[in-house]
């Protein structure tokens, strides 16, 4: 029996391998060598540690790190200091994590280096330099809330303890101090569940692939497709999701843990007789988990069990996340302000000091609900505060709910640029110091991270800084940090990109930019890939071409970094996809025109763009669909679950999941720029489809229907050879890029 399997069995049988109130990562009993989440030996203490933020600086700077020294810094609010000689750093600060909020504002304003979640550059002396005078920071608000309720299944579900804990180190660098985990909440309600009737192979054919959990979490859906989440998976994510929580209380962080709200499994009431079930009918094709009434002792029952059974396995947390009734869930009978009482009173009984964490999207939280609680321990994470139409601020749309001021300026892990940053500028700190507002903190919630860097960087510096921001000082001030010195074509470059992508207002009703047509179901119609983005670009593309000539431009001392390789590889991606937005119209004139040869012509073009986008892509790890794929498979342990979980990740960035769902519009939401999709399904569609409009002309016909589901669904079943390691040079295609695009 696999080791991972054993452990897990034993887990069931009351073990504390999974359940322990230590880190179960360096448990000799527990661990499997072979499995991503255990790849690294030993244990994180389960609290704050004084040492962590000199661990963490060695883990991202290596030697340079030491020259570094760090203490701790008395006060209640957050806040740091840093200061000393050449070679001797010293910085202080209120915990280890705002220790490294230090070292990166060290980093950026004096050594002019730059670590973020997509890219590095790390020219450092071999002396590191003083800061001519100390460097102060103190945080603005309480609260530094980061990532979406998606992230584990946009960003990649099949993480390893390896990027998790360069993860942990960027985020506290940047200043966050309440991360959201969901790793690892499937093993707590496999057991919790198996305490209230249902089997162990009932649970787990209940429990989606990881891909899809954070739906499932969300009372969206339930049920895997191709399987069952097997036991050794199950272990493996329980002791990824402790090994998380644990370094996040080492360096004085909050994890934000899965509170309980009545999520059943079908046939609950059955099982146990008298409890109130409301069923919550389908969403996009998918069953959704059954709610439990919070009023009944049943509730009680249940929800205290999922918390006891949460700390015994992730160790204590204060912040817990949880939206009723999401996305058209039915309350049926019972009053929602009732309902939200009886999941305060559970999450009350069990963590008396509780604070009850709730997404701010659209109306949600209703009123029914923040005022129905003690909204004094509710904070409201705010998806939408730069979409808004003008108002003061968010204030009076929870009654004076604490709420952090967020943007969620992806969805799905579109690869474009870009956030509506003027926005930012104007109104955290406006709505944080207007008399009576109820500003609390800052919520980052693109739906998928590892993205966007300067948007992570500008956006995390809101909670550090008083007073107005000067969008133009800023930009300039992070190509000098970014690529490792003062650069004239580096400066314009930003610039461009200031005033472009970085400079969309919420005047059209959006936050996220407007993905490419070379990853849309093909149609002569179509104005964006997927469903709900924005129909057209929201800044002149021509303008936005400019940042390319000028980051080409950079001096050759300047482009070794990660830092610049991913910056113009981002750019140049997205000038050759803005031009699928210019080549459409043309080739539905030359088809409506019924000029064959045009068609010929013109499609070639498109095709050729394709293949150029894909050799681009192609040169950076980050950007290949293999990778991503060949990391679900390495969580198998055996051919079957190896390829169960490929698909469940490779699904999720194509077909989403079931045909009704892909046909309402689930279908490309995730679309994004990678190598192996453009070159592979992307390409396969654009190619079909314009065979198909070729034909119809011949016969002089309408083109068929073209059954675009199928087509995608064999693609993943079986994508054939996907890169899953990069090839070529980034500059020289980019210089590639640039002249072909002259030339159009």
């Amino acid at each position: 029996m696999p080791l991972a399997r054993r452990t897990f069995l034993t887990a069931l049988a009351g073990s504390a391998a999974v359940s322990c109130t230590g880190s179960c990562a360096g448990r000799a009993d527990s661990a499997d060598p072979k499995n991503p989440a255990d790849r690294e030996d030993g244990a994180s203490p389960s609290s704050s540690s004084p040492h962590a933020a000199a661990a963490a600086a060695r883990r991202l700077l290596g030697h340079h790190a030491d020259q570094l020294s760090f203490r701790p810094l008395p006060g209640a609010r957050d806040s740091f200091r840093v200061d000393g000689r050449p070679g001797r750093i010293r910085i202080a600060g209120t915990s280890p994590a705002v220790q490294l909020a230090g070292v990166r504002q060290y980093l950026k304003q004096v050594a002019h280096a730059n670590i973020s979640w997509a890219g590095e550059q790390l020219n450092l002396p071999g002396l590191l330099p003083a800061p001519p005078q100390p460097l102060t920071g103190r945080a603005n608000v309480p609260h530094r809330f980061v990532l979406n309720d998606t992230n584990d299944g946009y960003t990649g579900a099949y993480h390893d303890w390896a990027y998790w804990e360069r993860e942990l180190d960027v985020l506290a660098l940047h200043g966050f101090n309440e991360v959201l985990v969901y790793a690892g909440a499937d093993a707590l309600y496999h057991r919790v569940m198996t305490r209230f009737g249902y089997s162990d192979q009932e649970t787990r054919e209940w429990i989606p692939s990881p891909a899809h959990q954070p739906w499932w979490l969300l009372q969206n859906m339930a049920g895997p497709a191709g399987g069952p989440v097997s036991a050794g998976l199950l272990a493996a994510r329980a002791r990824l999701g402790r090994r998380i929580t644990d370094r996040l209380r080492e360096l004085g962080m909050e994890p934000v843990l899965p509170g309980y709200f009545g999520t059943v499994p079908p046939g609950f009431a059955a099982r146990n007789p008298g409890a109130h079930v409301v069923e919550q009918g389908d969403w996009y094709g998918y069953r959704r988990p059954d709610w439990l009434d919070p009023r009944g002792p049943h509730f009680g029952r249940v929800a205290a069990a999922f918390y006891r059974t949460q700390e015994e396995m992730f160790g204590p947390a204060k912040l817990f996340k949880m939206d009723l009734l999401h996305e058209g869930g039915k309350a049926g009978d019972v009053p929602v302000s009732d309902a939200a009482r009886g999941v305060e009173k559970a999450l009350r009984t069990a963590h008396p000091e509780a604070l009850w964490v709730i997404l701010g999207w659209r109306r949600n939280p209703p009123k029914e609900i923040v005022n129905a609680v003690d909204k004094r321990r509710m904070l409201v994470v705010d998806g939408i505060s730069d979409r808004l139409p003008a108002a003061p601020d968010r204030s009076a749309d929870w009654d004076g709910t604490p709420y952090a001021f967020g943007s969620i300026w992806n969805f799905g892990g579109h690869t474009t640029l870009g956030a509506n940053t003027p926005e930012w500028a104007e109104f955290h700190n406006s709505w944080r110091t207007r008399p009576g507002g109820a500003l609390r903190g800052t919520a980052l919630m693109p739906e998928a991270a590892d993205n966007n860097p300067a948007a992570f960087e500008l956006f995390s510096e809101l909670a550090w800084r008083e007073g107005a921001l000067e969008l133009r000082d800023w930009f300039e001030e992070w190509s000098v940090a970014r690529y490792g010195g003062r650069d004239a074509e580096a400066v314009a470059a930003w610039d461009v990109l200031r005033r472009t992508a970085y400079g969309t207002t919420r005047a059209d009703g959006w936050a996220e930019g407007a993905d490419g047509l070379f990853g849309a179901r093909p149609s002569l119609a179509v104005r964006t890939a997927a469903t709900w983005s924005p129909k057209q670009l929201r800044y002149d593309a021509t303008e936005f071409e400019r940042a390319l000539d000028h980051l080409l431009a950079v001096r050759p001392g300047l482009r070794r970094s990660s830092a610049y390789r991913g910056d113009l590889l981002d750019v140049s991606r997205q000038a050759l996809s803005n031009r699928s937005r210019t080549l459409l119209p043309r080739i539905t004139d030359v088809y409506e025109a019924g000029d064959a040869a045009g068609l010929d012509r013109l499609a070639r073009d498109w095709l050729g763009l394709m293949d150029l986008l894909e050799r681009l892509l192609a040169t950076d790890s980050q950007q290949l669909l293999g990778r991503w794929v060949e990391e679900a498979r390495a969580w198998g342990s055996d051919d079957a679950e190896r390829a169960r979980l490929a698909y469940d990740q490779l699904s999720l960035v194509t077909v989403w999941g079931t045909r009704s769902g892909a046909e309402a519009g689930l279908h490309d939401y995730a679309n994004r720029e990678w190598a192996g999709l453009v070159g592979g399904l992307y390409r396969e569609r654009w190619k079909t489809y314009f065979g198909a409009l070729r034909t119809a002309l011949d016969e002089r016909r309408p083109p068929r229907p073209i059954d675009w589901f199928a087509l995608e669904e064999a693609w993943v079943r079986a994508p054939g050879r996907l890169l899953t390691r990069p090839t070529g040079d980034t500059y020289k295609v980019a210089v590639q890029v640039r002249e072909r695009l002259r030339r159009a």
